[in-house]
């Protein structure tokens, strides 16, 4: 059954972004993306500090060797993202951002199929992290997927987005962010198999899907949301950041 689980938080996860961009125009997701980064971004902190990271403290292990296993989990991260392995796809000409002309196109001429790789390899080790989750707790498996896929929105819909403005055919970004976020349930699969036997070692991977879910959240997201904006739009980011943090809370509530 936590197979199971697995396997469909993993493909609910690397599916529905998918689904969510084949769905709507490009206008409009332009216009929502924003909106989707802040949301994940309380999502993601309130996942990490709020519920992850208090069920691996609370294990027994040894608080020096967790606070280890966090700063490394930072750090491997962001040895990732400079080896362009673990890319976050947020950006595109109609954003705020302020993008020279012609800069999704030298995105992903230059580097598409490096950003392809990227976020394989991205939702690869999201779906270790779904795996390990459930095999700690149900509860968290199912708050930590939720977390997950919050942020796979903003970051698949960034990448059709970028991969359109490029010169790919709608059909051709649709399959290779579907196939990218299949990945996932190749990494679900494998961490089952590989991190059921080592039930010593979950409290330490709960801190590296913390660490994965924080360095995304304050290296990538939060420094979008940091432009001077219009009252009105600070006040519906911040909106979205707290129904973010409300969500998980009223989750650990109901439960």
């Amino acid at each position: 059954m936590t197979l199971a689980y697995i396997v469909a938080a993993t493909v609910l996860g690397g599916l529905l972004s998918v689904l969510i961009a084949a769905s709507v125009t490009l206008t409009v997701l332009s216009r929502v993306v924003q909106h989707l980064v802040s949301l994940s971004t309380g999502v993601l902190l309130a996942t990490a500090l709020l519920d992850v990271l208090p069920e691996a403290f609370s294990s027994g292990a040894s608080p020096h060797r967790l606070f280890a296993a966090l700063l490394g989990g930072l750090l491997f991260f962001f040895l990732l993202e400079k080896a362009e392995l673990y890319r976050h796809g947020h950006h595109h000409e109609g954003d705020p951002h302020h993008h020279h002309h012609g800069f999704d196109a030298q995105q992903a001429g230059r580097g598409g199929w490096s950003v392809i790789m990227g976020d394989s390899i991205h939702n690869f080790c999201d779906g270790i992290i779904i795996a390990a989750a459930f095999l700690a707790d149900t509860r968290l498996g199912v708050a930590t997927s939720l977390a997950i896929i919050a942020h796979e929105i903003p970051q698949e819909v960034g990448d059709y987005i970028v991969l359109l403005n490029a010169g790919f055919s709608r059909g051709k970004a649709l399959f290779y962010n579907a196939l990218s976020g299949l990945a996932a349930v190749a990494g679900g699969v494998l961490g089952y198999a590989l991190v059921g036997p080592w039930e010593a070692a979950f409290p330490y991977l709960l801190v590296v899907a913390a660490s994965s879910f924080i360095y995304v959240a304050v290296a990538d997201l939060i420094p979008q949301l940091q432009h001077r904006l219009a009252l009105s739009a600070t006040l519906a980011q911040l909106a979205w950041l707290g129904a973010g943090l409300l969500i998980v809370v009223a989750a650990g509530h109901l439960h």
